[in-house]
């Protein structure tokens, strides 16, 4: 069913009158008289009758406008929406990270993004997982662009390094490592550990980082999620590598920042190679990239 004799057919039952709707329309009368055959012969009903010199709606024909009102209302809208959705300016962005970046990274990057008043009606919406998780979803067109790290045999995700984290290791504050100011993993290998799972990113440089001195860890428990290291620590249950995160000054815990072995920790902005992303999407990792430099200076301090 042609969608321009569709719209013909709701102005010309508006206006009733075949000049009167072919000069709305900026079309000519022919042109409209045969889009209103077409269409009747197609639904094998006639849509409008003679009255005078105007025409009318027939039954059938009051019967159809009802939805063709509400299919092309819902059509127009669509496209309302659509256009926002892709809009720089008005656009919406699914922004996927994880969860050592929820706390401050991704707030203060968001928040940086929209104070140009060219993207402040942008819209966001966030989901936080490990990174196996975000990198499944944003495959699957859940998320635009992800913030994770690096995984390998992914050819189809485009990785690019955007900012460093330090790795620390985090002690109860009666712990006997707590007198200490800094650690050497060598002298850790007596105490019980609490590791992120295998599905987390950061565990894979973790593992490294042990056999690089040749060091075997007693593993106790394996989580998902910051927060839940910090307070497995806090009480005393064991010890953790971790992100140095803001949100570490909110637990009862001692920091120790890693003098051995030697490490580097990269946050990574994750996209789908050779896939379209709306205008929005494109001026966000954008801006990303143009202030790698600071996100990594800011997360040092």
């Amino acid at each position: 069913m042609n969608l321009n004799h569709l719209q013909y057919f709701r102005v010309l039952a508006k206006l009733e009158h075949y000049t009167q709707a072919a000069e709305q329309l900026s079309i000519t009368q022919p042109s409209l008289s045969h889009a209103i055959s077409t269409l009747e012969k197609e639904l094998g009903t006639y849509l409008f009758e003679k009255q005078g010199r105007n025409v009318r709606l027939t039954k059938y024909g009051r019967f159809f406008l009802t939805y063709v009102e509400n299919a092309l209302d819902e059509l127009e809208l669509g496209e309302k929406k659509l256009r926002e959705l892709t809009s720089q300016s008005n656009g919406s962005i699914d922004l996927g990270f994880i969860y050592t970046l929820g706390a401050q990274f991704v707030p203060t990057l968001v928040n940086d993004f929209l104070k140009y008043e060219a993207y402040q009606n942008i819209r966001f919406s966030f989901g936080q997982g490990n990174t196996k998780q975000i990198i499944q979803d944003l495959k699957n067109e859940k998320y635009d662009l992800a913030l994770c790290s690096y995984v390998e045999n992914e050819p189809d995700i485009e990785f690019i390094p955007i900012t460093q984290q330090e790795l620390v290791m985090i002690v109860p504050p009666h712990h006997p490592l707590a007198k200490k100011e800094s650690i050497d993993l060598k002298e850790v290998s007596e105490y019980p550990f609490i590791f992120f799972n295998k599905e987390s990113g950061i565990r894979k440089l973790i593992d490294a980082l042990f056999d690089e001195i040749n060091v075997q860890p007693t593993i106790i428990c394996e989580v998902e999620e910051d927060t839940a290291v910090a307070g497995l620590v806090s009480v005393n249950y064991g010890v953790a590598i971790i992100p140095r995160i803001s949100f570490l000054d909110q637990f009862n815990v001692k920091v120790l920042p890693i003098t051995n072995p030697k490490h580097e920790r990269y946050i990574y902005l994750a996209s789908v190679r050779n896939k379209y992303v709306s205008p929005s999407v494109t001026a966000f990792k954008n801006f990303i990239l143009s202030h790698s430099k600071t996100l990594t200076e800011n997360n040092k301090k």
